[in-house]
Formats: structure tokens, C-alpha cells, sequence
């Protein structure tokens, strides 16, 4: 790891008309979190150094990637920037930087299946859609391949909503909101992430793999048993009471936690800041053998059980709302009470349900509240 310096930076100023991104041969909006160098030197040129960070290609490989360079200067001038930096006097550059302008979709113009609305049976995945990034270009490929499989199989379309997975959150964002400039996928756009977490995506999502094909029966049954051993730990737990004596509170001063002078059940004991799985070991151990993975889980719920029962309550009342689905010719120009412009948004998006609805910009509750109103008329008049 090292860091760029003054003559670094003096060298970018100095060529800034050579730069593709700014000497006017691209004119397209440039990703806002993984900057060119270029870039960081105009928006932050209070910054009197940025860092670099080596990184081999490969166990085998003896080409070395310099993440926080990237740019697209001429190789000339690229050569003699990296130099520049110290450390790197003697590189030899085996790829330069390069900058690319791509076109794209409006995603708004798909539907949640990444099927185009235009076209029906053509499905769109990638930078196509606006997308910056691997995990995102890969997530979607995944999505509407299944989507395209799914179609010519006559079988259900394949959709996650925002409480199920991080790719439900990425296109439900992409389809409902569109995008003005290359979209990453941060957990902080996820409402519900203390839900989507990485150590239990297993537990969320193997049963809809398996339904799909894409899930083992082998894996799903050893998923299932994980998620009934956690239950059986969790239940075991939650009963056990831990009575005060010496050797417990000897155990809780050596924790640096209060002593108890009541009995006290052992998932509240859990809870406090200082204990982890290891106080169940230590004050009630399991007579059945806990695997490592059983204990994190156990441990994780029943620390977070407040803040998880609150986020599941959340997911409830969005669910309610994404239950109620919005008839694909219900014609907006004739809602009484909606402006002009969120006519238009809606036409144009045609949300799926009165959730996806609400997440439309500029959508109020009164207009949600008239929307609801004009899908109940529509159902009457349909059913009469």
C-alpha cells in the first residue's frame, strides 16, 4: 500500500486536456464511487495524496494490479504518472488505464422479470441497464436468466421483493426509480438489512433455489437441519435459567458484566454487550453437539431479537401493501386527484403493486391513497 504525491499530482493538471474523460471525447456521466484518477484530482484538489494499493492478479500471475490509478490518459503519460509514485519508479506498465462510454437503457422501460416492456421475450441484464460493477452485472444475469428460462417454461416469473434478497432491492430500485448515472448496489439502500445479511442467505434462500432447480436436494435438507438445529438451541436457551451462585458471578465478574442476585434466564444473560455463545457453554451447555455455524446464528438472534422483531413487523406492512396489485389496464389519465406528473410516471413505469407504487419519486400518501381508491373502482367495474 503507498500513496500519490505532489509531482503525482501536478502531472494529472498539467495533461488534464488528454484525458478522454475531460478533453471532451466523452461526454457521459462517470461512476460516482470508483472514480478515475483524473477525477479524484479535480473533485478533491484540497487532497494532497490518494492511495494506491497493490493487488497480484493471481497466485501465478506477475502482473500486479494498481488499484486507486485508473485512468485514461495516453500511455505515455501514464507511464511516466505511475513512476511517480514512490515505490513504483521502475514499473513497467503491461495494460494501461482506459476509460469506456457505454449506452444504455432506461430501466424503467423493463419490467421487474427484466423482461423489455417493448419487446416481449427479450430480457436485458448488465451495464445495459445502467449498472456499474461485477456483483450487479452478475446478479442480473442471474435474475433474467431465470426470467427467460421461467418464460418458455410456462412457469412462474422469478421475483424478490426488497425484504428477500439485495438483488430484489437492486431492480426493484432500477425498474420502479430508473437511474442517471451508473447505479451500485450498497447495503444502505436495503430498508430491511438487518434481515439480509450474509450469514443467513442460506436459511433465506435455498428453499426458492431448490423450487428453481438450482438447489440440490442434499443442500436443501442440510439447510433445513441447520435451521431446525438453531431453532432447538434457541428454544433450549430461552427456558434455561441461570440461578446466582459463585461460580456464576465469579464467571459475570470475569466478563466484566453486573452480577445477578435473582435467577435470571440465560437469553437474557446473552444479551448483554460483554457475553457471547460462550457463556452458554461455560453456564448451560448443550448435552447434543453444536456445530461453530449453530452457535453464531444462535447467538446473532437472540442479541438482535428486539431489533429483528421490529424489522419483521416492517417487512409485514410492506408485504400488505405488495399484496395489493395494480390491474395492468388501469388507465391513470383517468384517476381524479393524481398531478400530471405522477400520471406520467406511472403510465410509464406501470407498477406492479401499490408498494412499488410508493417508492415511485414524488409519489404522497394522498396519491397512494387515490391510487388504491382507483384499483378497487377498477376491480368493481371489472367484476360487474
Amino acid at each position: 500500500m503507498g500513496r500519490t504525491n505532489q509531482q503525482t499530482h501536478d502531472l494529472i493538471r498539467k495533461n488534464l486536456k488528454h484525458s478522454a474523460l475531460y478533453g471532451g471525447h466523452i461526454k457521459g456521466r462517470s461512476a460516482r464511487y470508483c472514480p478515475s484518477f483524473e477525477d479524484k484530482i479535480v473533485k478533491f484538489p484540497e487532497r494532497e495524496s490518494h492511495r494506491v494499493i497493490l493487488q497480484y492478479e493471481g497466485l501465478d500471475s506477475k502482473e500486479i494490479y494498481a488499484s486507486g490509478l485508473g485512468n485514461s490518459l495516453p500511455i505515455e503519460i501514464q507511464i511516466e504518472f505511475v513512476r511517480s509514485v514512490k515505490g513504483l519508479e521502475q514499473a513497467e506498465i503491461m495494460r494501461p488505464g482506459y476509460a469506456i462510454e457505454y449506452d444504455y437503457i432506461n430501466p424503467q422501460e423493463l419490467l421487474l422479470t427484466l423482461e423489455t416492456k417493448r419487446i416481449k421475450g427479450l430480457f436485458l441484464a448488465g451495464q445495459v441497464n445502467g449498472t456499474s460493477g461485477y456483483e450487479e452485472a452478475a446478479a442480473q444475469g442471474l435474475w433474467a436468466g431465470i426470467n427467460a428460462a421461467s418464460k418458455v417454461q410456462k412457469r412462474p416469473p422469478f421475483i424478490l421483493d426488497r425484504s428477500q434478497g439485495y438483488m430484489g432491492v437492486m431492480i426493484d430500485d432500477l425498474v420502479t426509480k430508473g437511474t442517471s448515472e451508473p447505479y451500485r448496489m450498497f447495503t444502505s439502500r436495503a430498508e430491511y438489512r438487518l434481515i439480509l445479511r450474509e450469514d443467513n442467505a442460506d436459511l433465506r434462500l435455498a428453499a426458492i433455489g431448490h423450487e428453481l432447480g438450482l438447489v440440490n436436494n442434499n443442500t436443501l435438507k442440510s439447510v433445513q437441519e441447520l435451521k431446525n438445529n438453531i431453532d432447538t438451541e434457541i428454544s433450549r436457551i430461552k427456558k434455561a435459567v441461570i440461578k446466582p451462585s459463585k461460580a456464576v458471578n465469579n464467571y459475570l465478574e470475569s466478563k466484566d458484566t453486573s452480577l445477578i442476585t435473582t435467577g435470571m434466564h440465560l437469553d437474557h444473560l446473552l444479551k448483554r454487550f460483554e457475553m457471547s455463545y460462550s457463556a452458554v457453554e461455560k453456564l448451560n451447555p448443550s448435552n447434543e453437539s453444536v456445530s461453530p455455524r449453530v452457535k453464531k446464528q444462535v447467538e446473532i438472534e437472540i442479541k438482535y431479537e428486539g431489533y429483528i422483531a421490529r424489522q419483521i413487523n416492517e417487512i409485514k406492512k410492506y408485504k400488505d401493501m405488495e399484496k395489493i396489485k395494480i390491474p395492468e389496464t388501469l388507465d391513470y389519465l383517468a384517476v381524479p386527484g393524481l398531478s400530471n406528473e405522477l400520471v406520467e410516471k406511472l403510465g410509464s413505469i406501470r407498477p406492479a403493486s401499490l408498494a412499488q407504487a410508493s417508492r415511485i419519486d414524488g409519489m404522497t400518501p394522498a396519491a397512494i391513497s387515490v391510487v388504491m381508491i382507483a384499483i378497487s373502482a377498477h376491480k368493481r367495474k371489472g367484476s360487474s
